[in-house]
């Protein structure tokens, strides 16, 4: 039984060395930066419409719309 749970947690440890975690390469060309920055532009756009409309005592405006550096009204 003991020799089981060995080789499982062994197996499940070499098989997360792996596979590592995803990670969003740094664009190469210009278009690529420009193509980035409007992405990032359009989700902060997004998620201050989305802020503009929730209530501010809700624990999801808290969660989604506080900044670390925000006054705390």
């Amino acid at each position: 039984m003991m020799r089981a749970v060995i080789l499982s947690l062994l197996a499940l440890s070499t098989t997360a060395c792996a596979f590592p975690a995803p990670y969003d390469p740094l664009p190469t060309s210009v278009y690529q930066w420009e193509r980035r920055q409007e992405e990032i532009t359009r989700r902060e756009a997004e998620r201050r419409r989305l802020c503009a409309i929730r209530n501010e005592d809700s624990e999801g405006y808290d969660r989604d719309c506080r900044r670390p550096g925000d006054p705390q009204s």
